[in-house]
């Protein structure tokens, strides 16, 4: 039974296995603009001059060798029908000079002579063909001929009636010899074409180039003052309007951090304001519940600036791997809970020193919190860095792991980053991460807990 969903099935065969060849192309080809630039021309550069070579030299290769061949064996035939019409001195001494004075080919007749067994033909000769061919259909005589014994010289030997006329002849009076100067000249103009290619590509990449690595360097959170829009009129345009977006990013970070510390600074006074007048106000029963609110109000209020400053900007600098894990142990010590940490790669890091750390301490604090074993596995490769915590805790559910990063997102059963209950630890962790370039996720743990993976890039 043929169904709607069989025939489109057949109708994408041809287009899956074309969609199919070029995932494998892709897989193999390069990746780089400035290589993908070069083959575009390069290869249909070798393409067209590989048709032309081709062609061109088989045809004129072939018609050369023919007519030179067809004139040699002509020579032949005439002192051939020469020694077998006239009388000949019995040294042949006379027809051997007019062959090499006016003809240029060397002869001498041998009485009594016998052919050598044929040679095996090469492969590829195409003199052999061509003057076998001009042999046969001019002298119809039987004969043998050697065109690789000697690479100046072609040995053609006839038998007469009688005896063996041998014929030296250059190889350039039968072959085609000189083609090479065609393709020496090709080559030559297609290497400097190339060149001014390579040169005007690369002045033509290095703007790119700049441009996306301004915009990594911004990702990560360090400055590009050395960046300027230069190049081709579309890259000037995508670099001024990448440092228009950069300066409306930090301007809109610099409103609201200013914002938010006028916010934090009114409330920090009427929460003084409120806890001087409950203090005022004595140890009274009733007044317990407002004063834990007033606490809750502030921890809520540092919590909210913590968040709002990992956004600002701090210059990168370099961090050593081993004494931010070192500074970890005696925490973990005094709670009685076991920390281990390995470190892969090289020690020293670059990033914004003050962020991380609080990134590291924030998702080491949580494990401490919540387990009692804590494993961290540090690897620095030359593109990036991972570091792994791996616990045994409680874990977090599979379907909450997305929503643990969203600010003051409070996970009631299992676990939560901050003791006060804001929900903002892991959302500042994720920031701080996102702000070097990298991300935070959050995955099981071989050892029973979570895991939880920072990957920045190197």
């Amino acid at each position: 039974m043929v169904t709607f969903d069989s025939l489109r099935r057949e109708d994408r065969g041809p287009a899956h296995g074309w969609r199919w060849i070029t995932r494998r192309l892709r897989h193999y080809l390069p990746t780089g603009l400035y290589v993908r630039s070069l083959l575009i021309i390069i290869i249909p550069m070798v393409l067209l001059q590989s048709v032309v070579a081709a062609v061109f030299m088989e045809r004129h290769w072939q018609m050369v060798t023919q007519r030179l061949s067809m004139a040699v064996t002509r020579d032949i035939a005439a002192i051939i029908q020469i020694i077998e019409t006239y009388p000949q001195d019995t040294d042949y001494s006379e027809v051997t000079r007019i062959a090499r004075d006016q003809l240029g080919l060397q002869i001498s007749v041998e009485p009594d002579g016998e052919l050598p067994p044929p040679r095996i033909k090469p492969f590829f000769s195409i003199l052999d063909g061509i003057l076998s061919d001009e042999l046969t259909d001019q002298i119809k005589r039987p004969f043998w001929i050697d065109t690789v014994g000697d690479s100046n010289l072609v040995e053609i030997r006839v038998k007469l009636s009688d005896k063996i006329l041998r014929v030296l002849a250059r190889r350039s009076q039968t072959y085609a010899s000189n083609t090479h100067i065609f393709i020496v000249w090709m080559v030559g103009a297609s290497l400097v074409l190339i060149g001014i290619s390579i040169l005007f590509l690369r002045g033509q990449i290095r703007p790119i180039q700049a441009l996306a690595a301004a915009a990594e360097s911004f990702g990560k959170g360090q400055k590009a003052e050395s960046f300027y829009p230069r190049g081709a009129d579309e890259v000037r345009r995508a670099g001024l309007a990448f440092i228009l977006m950069r300066e409306r990013i930090e301007r809109q970070i610099e409103q609201r951090t200013a914002m938010l510390t006028g916010v934090s600074h009114d409330l920090r006074t009427i929460l003084t304001r409120f806890k001087l007048q409950l203090a005022l106000a004595g140890d009274h029963p009733d007044l317990q519940g407002l004063n834990e609110d007033i606490n809750d109000m502030q921890s809520m209020l540092e919590a909210y600036m913590a968040f709002a400053r990992s956004e600002v900007e701090e210059d990168v600098g370099e961090l050593k791997l081993s004494d931010l894990f070192e500074k970890l142990e005696p925490d973990f010590t005094l709670n009685g809970k076991n920390l281990a940490y390995s470190i892969e790669g090289e020690d020293i890091i670059s990033v914004r020193p003050n962020a991380f750390t609080r990134l590291v301490t924030n998702l080491a604090s949580n494990a401490r919190r919540y387990a009692n074993t804590l494993k961290i596995d540090a690897k620095h490769s030359a593109k990036w860095l991972t570091v792994t915590f791996d616990d045994d805790g409680p874990g977090i559910p599979e379907k909450n792991r997305e929503d643990v990063f969203k600010p003051f997102f409070r996970l009631d059963e299992a676990r939560n980053l901050d003791a006060s209950g804001t929900g903002l630890g892991l959302a500042i962790a994720r920031d701080i991460a996102r702000s070097h370039g990298g991300n935070v996720m959050l995955g099981d743990s071989p050892l029973g807990g979570l895991r939880a993976t920072i990957r920045l890039p190197a």
